[in-house]
């Protein structure tokens, strides 16, 4: 692997333009590596690689048995490489090496779960209405796919996207974010060393303005799948209506976590720490935003607090660090216009809401744990995604009060809510409007399990079977063994 190249065609090559970028350690700003910095000319290389690769190569027509073998190569040399992979992953994003650890062993996991999904022969047999005929209904592989990958989960969400349209028979043009490249190009040397053939899977890397777009655009391109902000999703889905292509779309979301009176108080506060603060609140699924019945309000208020003033902040490689720095100086600066706007439109700081002053911490892109009380459903807090490390806390009595606030709310991925109650867990699970519900629990992920969200926050699942269905196409072939004249027309 060369960190100034890009993979295309089986080959490491330069950006056209022989342009580089910087990738900075968001702990402490010093340089990491310089990596091709592409343009449109690179992602429409990388297209025709793919293309011809799916039109013309071997991938789309092996067995599958034979794609998934690759597959599971490929988990494997995940697993043997995962103490580098996960030491990348912390120097890229500033998580701590813990939660890398856990991404790898998750990535391999993927790889293989897909593996063995869709490993066999997919076809299925109809009952045909017409006698001496067979019906079949057979799944084939969209085609060209351009993979959007986000900075927050580079390696994860890199997997969840591959390793279904892989085993599907795609080939495949994966973006990582130009802020967090590094594992991404490391996977793709590993997939080339485990024997993907060339043209297979092609890393493009660029800004989304040019490189992003120019995948989204093309109509070379039979399916664009993209993880990301609302905007940015937005735009995509507008170019990819040039060629009617297939979308797959997780936008994010503000996710509620409801809090009854029932619950045990030491699991809750718990959880709802774990909710928000790994990766430093920079998860489309945290529980940010969360909701507390007024007999444990006050006391559940007061414990949050004391937790949340000792979480350590620093270095993502120090084994003592609980949380990490955020990705960027301007994601800091957009995080802190969130806090300023609460505190403006009434909402009650009581921890947190600015930069550490430590000198450890001076160099790097951290940002205190903070808490607002006293929150309402209309304020900018509590409506919009921050992607920081950041609890809005409103009150509520009763419990379709707590459920018309949580889904009141333009966003859909994801929701948690803790009780004893098994009569309010039926009733509850079904009231709430969102893609994932966890039960006294939250943020539980597996292979199994599809994960995508309503409203805006977007279109198709990703993981479980249906993952691997955004990545096919049906094809019903009905097919006559005894076909007779009719003697309509002309007789």
């Amino acid at each position: 692997m060369t960190l100034d190249r890009m993979y295309m065609d089986g080959q490491w090559v330069p950006a056209v333009s022989g342009a580089t970028r910087v990738v900075n350690n968001p702990h402490d700003g010093t340089e990491l590596a310089q990596v091709a910095d592409g343009d449109r000319p690179d992602a429409q290389a990388a297209i025709q690689s793919a293309r011809r690769a799916f039109d013309q190569g071997d991938w789309p027509r092996l067995p599958a048995p034979e794609r998934a073998a690759a597959l599971v190569r490929l988990a494997a040399a995940v697993r043997e490489h995962a103490a580098e992979l996960a030491e990348l992953e912390t120097l890229d994003t500033g998580k701590t090496l813990a939660e890398s650890e856990w991404d790898m062993d998750d990535v391999a996991g993927v790889f293989d779960y897909y593996a063995e999904l869709g490993g066999r022969e997919n076809e299925e047999k109809l009952t045909s209405p017409n006698p001496d005929s067979t019906s079949r209904l057979v799944r084939e592989p969209v085609g060209v796919c351009a993979q959007i990958c986000p900075w927050n989960y580079p390696l994860l969400q890199a997997s969840w996207k591959l390793a279904p349209a892989l085993v599907a028979g795609c080939t495949v043009v994966l973006k990582p974010s130009e802020l967090t490249p590094l594992t991404t190009l490391r996977l793709t040397g590993l997939a080339h060393d485990v024997g993907f053939p060339a043209g297979v899977i092609n890393t493009v890397l660029g800004p989304g303005t040019t490189v992003g777009a120019e995948l989204a655009e093309s109509p070379e391109v039979d399916l664009v799948s993209f993880t990301g902000g609302v905007t940015t999703g937005q735009t995509i889905m507008q170019a990819a209506s040039g060629n009617l292509k297939r979308i797959a779309l997780e936008l994010g979301g503000k996710n509620p976590h409801i809090i009854f009176d029932d619950a045990d108080l030491d699991v809750a506060v718990d959880h709802a720490l774990n909710a928000v603060f790994f990766h430093a609140g920079q998860i489309c699924s945290a529980g940010s935003r969360l909701l507390l019945q007024d007999g444990i309000c006050d006391e559940f208020t007061e414990r949050l607090v004391q937790r949340m003033g000792r979480i350590r902040l620093g270095s993502g490689l120090d084994p003592s660090t609980q949380m990490g720095p955020l990705i960027s100086p301007e994601h800091r600066e957009v995080v802190a216009g969130h806090v300023a706007a609460a505190s403006a439109e009434g909402a009650r700081l009581v921890l947190g809401g600015r930069a550490p002053d430590d000198e450890a911490t001076q160099r790097g892109c951290y940002y205190l744990p903070t808490l607002f009380t006293h929150c309402e459903p209309h304020m900018t807090v509590v409506r919009e995604e921050i992607f920081g490390p950041v609890i809005t806390i409103e009150r509520f009595t009763t419990e379709d009060e707590a459920v018309s606030r949580a889904n009141d709310t333009d966003y859909g991925l994801s929701a948690g809510f803790r009780t004893q109650d098994p009569d309010r867990i039926g009733r509850v699970s079904r009231a709430l409007r969102f893609g994932t519900v966890w039960v006294n629990d939250y943020n539980v992920y597996f292979a199994e399990a599809p994960w995508g969200g309503f409203k805006r926050s977007g279109i198709g699942r990703e993981l479980g079977r249906a993952g691997l269905d955004e990545y096919t196409e049906l094809k019903h072939i009905y097919e006559s063994h005894a076909a007779k004249a009719l003697d309509w027309f002309g007789t």
